[in-house]
């Protein structure tokens, strides 16, 4: 009997020199070298606990004694471009790759039985938390005041705020911040400018005007001014930025930002990642945008140059 491989990463059976991301279903644009090294994650929790593509996610801390993996949570891929009601993108091959490699390199369990990647939490001794997004091959730290995604509808969110309060428009539960990470494969446009500007719209809309069971928790957007916009390093890599102030019909209204760049590893595929931190006293400071901007790694590199003020490296 044959059985669909779990996600993982694959010798590309257009290209066999390189090695191709799987995602359970059809191949991604997503490539890298062979030998690329795995990031060692804890075993996955039980199937069913998340919806989606499978993204490989996971959340790790620098430690000085080394890095105990405490929990796990699974998560997908996001194709940007995606509406409210449900999910669009390229098409994709389906051709299914031939067997099980050798040594996985990808976020799978020792059987090749998982069909999806871990999302998992450590302590750190003295040092921060980091979210690890090995799909986009990139790291974002986890601030203080910041916690790993629970019981959220959306899967590319890696990190919230903790607990939730009652949405001041229909019924429902908020959030007071939240932070997500896509790869861009449903657009062919690799501008970081354009990604961000064409981007923000849709990010202040799905937060703050319907959210993905089609509800109004701020019953609206009723207007939006833009505080911020321009070029910045990303991980030692050219991206750019978008920030606005939205105003909505009910509760104190928030702040977004969608910031696009390109990704350091295989095809560097662009990659945008959103904020959106409710505006008054409840909601984390602004200043934490600029935090985890700054610092946003490439992944096994804590040296890389990146974030606001930073010079900014190349870009494809």
């Amino acid at each position: 009997m044959s059985m669909t491989p779990p996600p993982g990463w694959y010798h590309d059976p257009s290209y066999p020199l390189v090695e191709r991301w799987w995602d359970g279903t059809a191949w991604t644009d997503h490539r890298r070298q062979p030998g690329t090294l795995p990031v060692s994650l804890a075993p996955p929790e039980p199937a069913g606990q998340g919806p989606g593509r499978a993204r490989a996610v996971a959340l790790v801390a620098a430690g000085t004694a080394g890095v105990v993996l405490v929990a796990a949570i699974v998560t997908g891929v996001f194709v940007l471009g995606r509406n409210d009601g449900g999910g669009g993108g390229a098409a994709a091959a389906r051709t299914t790759p031939s067997g099980t490699p050798s040594t996985p390199s990808a976020a799978l369990s020792p059987t090749g039985a998982s069909s999806t990647a871990p999302r998992s939490a450590a302590p750190s001794s003295g040092a921060p938390s980091v979210v690890l997004d090995e799909l986009n091959g990139i790291t974002l730290p986890l601030p203080g005041g910041w916690v790993a995604p629970s019981d959220v509808a959306e899967d590319d969110v890696v990190m919230t705020t903790p607990g939730t309060y009652d949405c001041p428009g229909d019924p429902g539960l908020c959030r007071h911040g939240r932070v997500s990470s896509r790869t861009v494969t449903a657009n062919a446009e690799r501008s970081p400018k354009a990604l961000a500007e064409q981007d923000i719209e849709d990010a202040a809309n799905s937060v703050y005007d319907r959210d993905v069971l089609g509800g109004h928790p701020y019953r609206g957007i009723t207007s939006h001014r833009l505080l911020k916009a321009g070029s910045v390093a990303v991980a030692g890599r050219a991206g750019y930025l978008v920030r606005w102030r939205v105003r909505t019909g009910v509760g104190p209204g928030g702040y977004v930002e969608s910031l696009a760049f390109a990704s350091s590893v295989g095809s560097e595929s662009p990659v945008i990642v959103r904020f959106a931190f409710d505006a008054g006293a409840e909601g984390p400071p602004l200043a934490d945008m600029d935090r985890i901007t700054e610092g946003i790694r490439p992944t096994g590199d804590t040296d890389a140059g990146g974030g606001v003020g930073s010079s900014i490296g190349p870009s494809r």
